[in-house]
């Protein structure tokens, strides 16, 4: 079996044993895969700092099913300025679980791979972590992945939301007011500037006022949690970041 070159971003690793490491990589080619690196704790030379968490590499891998293997890595950036910003940090390991916990593995999904390449771009990029690109991250990788909740129309009844906006349940799903009694408002404008997102492939095209953005913020972590399938422990240091001396959920 050969080696295949791969463009990915290292996920998450763990180590195994007193040398090797298994690294959970994000390709362009294959998706999400996890490979096994043998000495990859010890050999400077065929790996260095490139399993480090969030570092965009060039790997070869011989893929398989089950556990790869992770033969070489080079860095194509590992994000210097990311990693002097923990807020920065906060939201590009974020990122990465989001990634890790919602998509299969070894499903090939070059668009999600994009963008979070060029999330992980604008990161490096920007003198501060913006929320508003994280909200703009979430909602297209919930629209890739076919989990998008809805924003025109009622999921129930397929009434249009109009101007009147829609009641966010408990489960992340927004509906109209003829469908529920309760919930928490959602108005028309957030609605509006979370469909414009998906509208443009450039991040800090859409502008979010402060209020849309707490209230787009809700609805989208709403429908992660319900999707992820596991409470994730970078959303936890991201809030502690941000959000210094807010209470867990």
């Amino acid at each position: 079996m050969h080696a295949e070159k791969l463009q990915a971003i290292v996920i998450s690793t763990i180590d195994y044993g007193d040398s090797d490491r298994i690294a959970s990589l994000f390709s362009l080619e294959h998706g999400r895969i996890k490979a096994f690196a043998r000495g990859a704790r010890t050999s400077r030379k065929r790996f260095g700092a490139a399993l480090e968490a969030f570092a965009r590499i060039e790997a070869q891998v011989r893929v398989k099913d089950g556990l790869a293997g992770l033969q070489q890595a080079e860095i194509v950036t590992i994000y210097p300025r990311i990693r002097g910003d923990l807020s920065a940090i906060a939201h590009a390991l974020y990122a990465c679980e989001v990634v890790e916990a919602m998509t299969p593995e070894g499903h090939p999904l070059p668009r999600l791979y994009r963008l979070l390449a060029a999330y992980l771009d604008r990161l490096e990029m920007e003198t501060a972590a913006d929320d508003g690109d994280r909200r703009f991250f979430e909602i297209n990788l919930l629209n890739i992945l076919g989990y998008r909740p809805a924003l025109e129309s009622c999921s129930r009844c397929n009434g249009p939301f109009g101007t009147t906006g829609a009641l966010l349940q408990e489960s992340g799903e927004p509906v109209c007011r003829a469908c529920a009694t309760t919930g928490r408002p959602l108005h028309s404008a957030t609605l509006k500037a979370l469909n414009a997102c998906m509208a443009t492939g450039t991040f800090g095209k859409v502008v979010f006022p402060a209020d849309l953005l707490v209230e787009g913020g809700i609805l989208l972590d709403r429908s992660i949690a319900t999707h992820a399938g596991r409470r994730l422990k970078s959303l936890e240091f991201l809030t502690q970041v941000t959000q210094p001396g807010s209470p867990p959920d």
